[in-house]
């Protein structure tokens, strides 16, 4: 928690300090315990705490006894005070979610992604879907924040561009940032997906959570990093393409060159692959017309082909189906070595796995891949690696884009100190 100051002409820090302060606080916080959490005076916490209450951000609620003195009044955070949607666009399916200021999931809907060639398709589906969480969760517009758009990167945040995702392959330089922003109305945050999923294991996960990356298991295939308790983005807010991290001497030829990449080896489009050339899934199940044209175009039709294959796949591993559990359990060791890999690079301590198709095979992925991390011959154990599964769902990038909008309108930042001509 980051603690304000008394100066006079940064009150809108201390607001955010403030907020951040009681939102923290699960059970309520009398205005001394926040003063005590924050280093601000008494009469700056009083000052602060009656606009936000003016505001309809916090309420007075139920009284404490703490010490001497007569019951201290405890404040609240209004969970209905203000609302934040979160869009996460994934060639295969698009997943919109309506969250309040504690971070509750009000509303959620996902739709098959249109036409991958289409990025107008795009924009007005997502309208339409953020548009009917609105409506359905009878919420005022007013009320609404903004929207926080998680797309595949490389993206061009200044810009709001999604630049040239690998599984998007006729997407060039869209404006969807400025474009969504037109179609709904409301101001729109872009994020990377990875990053994004990372930010909301920071708000809902348990403990000091400081060092941790989050293993993203969607179409494509990254990390998202937090280092010292922030996400981490780089110089251009791509971090996170782990999909090149070559962990086999043999293999499909990768589209860059390379044999052994991860991301040809571990991504549910390379299993269905795997399972289709080794006889494991049939005609039944997806055709070899079908997914040589998916290899060819990456349209997103044929993505929810290859979706609905890998779910048949990871439902036949999961019966103890021999050979298609042989295909997802070297998918893990594959897997664990490009942990191995990052773990040893960013001395994070804790791994964590999600995203929109992580659910079908992660409890048998999970039955080897601590071990096989923890036992690896390249890990340089200087503290032990948790490796977990994300608590927050297979909706984590488009949580934690909304989250990014909470984050952006109340997490206090040094920035808002500095004092403008």
């Amino acid at each position: 928690m980051r603690r304000g100051t008394n100066l006079p002409a940064i009150g809108g820090y201390n607001r955010t300090v403030v907020l951040d302060a009681v939102r923290r606080a699960t059970e309520g916080a009398s205005r001394s315990e926040v003063a005590e959490r924050t280093g601000l005076s008494a009469q700056t916490v009083t000052n602060v705490t009656r606009r936000l209450i003016d505001e309809g951000l916090v309420r007075e609620g139920g009284t404490v006894i703490r010490g001497p003195g007569k019951p201290r009044t405890l404040l609240h955070l209004v969970a209905d005070g203000r609302f934040a949607v979160g869009v996460h666009v994934d060639p295969a399916v698009i997943t919109s979610v309506l969250l309040d200021l504690e971070g509750t999931v009000l509303r959620h809907v996902s739709s098959p992604t249109p036409s991958a060639s289409r990025p107008d398709e795009v924009v007005a589906l997502v309208a339409r879907l953020v548009d009917g969480l609105i409506v359905d969760a009878g919420v005022d517009r007013a009320a609404v924040l903004g929207v926080g758009l998680a797309a595949p990167g490389p993206i061009d945040v200044r810009a709001g561009l999604v630049l040239d995702p690998p599984m998007l392959p006729l997407w060039r330089h869209v404006p969807l940032r400025q474009a969504l922003s037109t179609a709904t109305g409301l101001p729109v945050l872009l994020e990377k997906d990875v990053t994004a999923a990372a930010v909301a294991e920071l708000w809902f996960g348990t403990g000091d959570r400081r060092h941790l990356a989050f293993v993203y298991y969607g179409t494509g295939f990254g990390t998202g990093l937090v280092l010292g308790g922030e996400p981490v983005r780089g110089a251009s807010s791509n971090a996170g393409d782990a999909g090149h991290i070559m962990v086999a001497s043999r293999g499909r030829r990768c589209t860059c060159g390379r044999v052994g990449c991860v991301g040809e080896l571990i991504t549910p489009h390379a299993l269905v692959r795997q399972a289709v050339e080794g006889g494991v899934l049939t005609a039944a199940d997806v055709s070899d017309a079908a997914l040589a044209e998916a290899a060819a175009s990456g349209d997103a039709v044929d993505m929810r082909l290859i979706g609905e294959a890998f779910h048949a796949l990871a439902a036949r591993a999961d019966a103890e189906d021999g050979p298609a559990r042989r295909i997802v359990e070297a998918a893990a060791r594959h897997l664990a070595h490009a942990i191995v890999i990052q773990v040893n690079l960013l001395d994070v301590d804790e791994v964590v796995c999600g995203g929109p198709f992580w659910h079908p095979i992660a409890r048998l992925v999970l039955e080897t891949l601590p071990e096989e991390v923890r036992r690896s011959p390249a890990l340089i154990a200087k503290h032990p690696v948790r490796v977990v599964e994300s608590a927050v769902g297979e909706d984590v990038a488009a949580v934690g884009a909304a989250c990014l909008v909470l984050d952006n309108a109340f997490s206090p930042r040094p920035s808002a100190m500095l004092i403008r001509a």
